[in-house]
């Protein structure tokens, strides 16, 4: 183990040498100087005590310890004086000196205990910045542990829901497929309500729910009979209030996926209108979500210019003029409108083609910005 390491700054050659033969044995290394300044210029953290002498050529004791002060070292600095006074003490006592030392020293017993305690407070100082370097190292340490924990927990979290929704995704898909007249129904509708929110400037994280809910509008519809969903003539008033139940069954389907809440608030109400007389909760306009607005547009355009088994389907004009005839009663007139211009953006006997429906779409929102 090294020896502790003392400094002596003493313009008396004298004391200064007879103080380090008695600290060398103690067992201490020490290194002397003769004034304040030179004391400065080979002082460094390795040191673990100073003595200084109050009065020296240059700098004074107290001079030099407010330099050691500023260094922020924390070594202990003990005073060697030969006349002390109560001045010198509270100019010590306010620069934060250890201890004093009276010259000569007389009291060898009393000398090394002071020393010894001078160094024993440098020796806790050194364990405690010690202790807090490597508390520091720890929780930085366990901080990015936690970090990639909770990355990995995250990433986790994310494969985990979009595999939950995927395979609710596939269940839907599959009963659409059985359905001539219904399949690729749930694509078309996503794909409409995508481009009507694109061109309402929704947020990243409404067009993320907007298109979720729209994927997953129908689920509900797992739980009814298919056979009345194919059926050629008009439903019984029975099998009518059946199929009215699949946007709450829908939502409880949803309802344990906590990350699919407001997916799930949308995917009830997608059969309300504006005047509330829509299913299966009467709510009006002001009580629906902005996203439930365009869902129930984009499904109810592909409904209408979708064949069905118990009915022709009309075309885009016939379409669009349904639309705003029920724009202010079942749908909310700004999507209808907004639905309506990505329509008009093709020639009227042009099938709407989807990929082209975006690029209009994108037009249409590039246009409101430059209105803006």
């Amino acid at each position: 183990m090294a020896k502790p390491r003392i400094l002596i700054a003493d313009d008396d050659d004298l004391v200064r040498d007879a103080v380090v033969r008695i600290l060398e044995m103690f067992g201490y290394e020490v290194a002397a100087v003769d004034r304040g300044s030179k004391a400065l210029e080979v002082l460094d953290d390795r040191f673990d005590l100073v003595l200084l002498d109050i009065n020296m050529p240059g700098i004074d004791g107290f001079e030099t310890m407010a330099a050691i002060n500023e260094r922020q070292l924390e070594i202990p600095v003990l005073f060697l004086t030969g006349a002390g006074s109560m001045e010198y003490a509270i100019r010590a006592i306010n620069l934060g000196a250890y201890d004093f030392i009276a010259k000569p020293i007389e009291d060898l017993d009393l000398f090394e205990i002071t020393i010894r305690r001078a160094v024993e407070k440098r020796m806790y100082v050194l364990r405690e910045r010690a202790y807090k370097s490597n508390l520091e190292k720890e929780v930085l340490a366990k901080t990015r542990e936690l970090a990639e924990k909770n990355a990995l927990l995250e990433q986790y979290s994310e494969h985990l829901e979009s595999s939950t929704v995927n395979t609710i995704l596939t269940l839907q898909t599959a009963l659409e497929e059985k359905d001539l007249y219904t399949a690729g129904h749930t694509g078309r509708v996503t794909e409409y309500a995508v481009m009507i929110g694109q061109a309402l400037q929704l947020s990243p994280i409404d067009m993320e729910v907007l298109e979720q809910a729209s994927q997953l509008h129908d689920i509900g519809k797992l739980v009814i009979d298919v056979t009345w969903l194919r059926k050629a003539g008009p439903l019984s008033p029975q099998e009518w209030e059946m199929v009215k139940k699949h946007p709450v069954i829908g939502e409880n389907i949803l309802k344990p996926l906590i990350f699919l809440e407001r997916e799930g608030k949308i995917i009830r109400h997608h059969h309300e209108r504006i005047d509330g007389k829509g299913y299966p909760d009467g709510l009006t306009g002001k009580d629906l979500d902005p996203l439930t607005k365009i869902l129930t547009v984009a499904d109810s355009y592909d409904a209408m210019t979708s064949m069905r088994s118990y009915r022709k389907n009309l075309c885009r004009a016939e379409a669009i003029t349904e639309l705003r005839r029920c724009a202010g009663t079942q749908f909310d007139p700004e999507v209808v409108e907004t639905f309506i211009s990505i329509l008009e953006a093709f020639p009227a006997n042009a099938g709407l083609d989807l990929q082209a429906a975006r690029t209009a779409e994108k037009i249409l929102a590039a246009g409101k910005n430059n209105l803006n």
